[in-house]
């Protein structure tokens, strides 16, 4: 199943999500490379909910661009298999290895404002990012690492410390809406 087929068979859950659902999919009719960075408007990222397997704590990362604890992705650079994505970037943010989708379908669907900013002495406009979730199951006694150009600390968090330690108020709502998902994960 393409990306295009997996994001209109997800069922959103809240009318945020079927907004941006909406949106997702006009832009992916109209614009031909939202894969990569090239389209400075919007592009596709994919984001990894990892928690452990009771489903208590989730890993973060302080991000250093954005000096927040944040949750961990990045940016598809051509890759359509956002699921690859996701588990690529756990592993290079993380340094967890033994890591597992809970499902191979999309966990959430965001579409989030990143301000302009610089990224190695490259200034980078406002965009949007169109961003798909997945949630990831990982084991908690296995040894994190940094990747000190990204982040400066990775951490697992109780749920609700996780969205409290978190500095940006859009993403705490992100954060909370993902914990709440996880009560109706079997």
């Amino acid at each position: 199943m393409n990306l295009k087929e997996q994001i209109s068979q997800y069922q959103p859950y809240n009318a945020q999500e079927a907004k941006e659902q909406e949106v997702m999919l006009h832009y992916m009719d109209t614009f031909d490379d939202l894969l990569t960075r090239e389209n400075e408007l919007a592009h596709f990222t994919a984001s990894a909910w990892i928690v452990n397997p009771d489903r208590s704590k989730v890993v973060m990362a302080y991000h250093n661009i954005y000096q927040s604890w944040s949750w961990i992705g990045g940016h598809a650079d051509g890759d359509a298999d956002l699921l690859h994505v996701a588990l690529k970037e756990t592993e290079e943010e993380t340094g967890l290895t033994a890591i597992t989708p809970v499902s191979k379908n999309i966990y959430s669907l965001e579409i989030l404002g990143v301000p302009a900013h610089l990224k190695k002495g490259e200034p980078i406009a406002t965009h949007l990012h169109l961003n798909v979730t997945y949630l990831i199951e990982a084991d908690e006694n296995e040894k994190t690492t940094i990747k000190p150009d990204e982040n400066s600390a990775v951490r697992w968090m109780d749920l609700d410390v996780a969205v409290s330690a978190c500095t940006e108020p859009e993403m705490k709502v992100v954060y909370q809406k993902l914990n709440e998902k996880l009560k109706m994960v079997k």
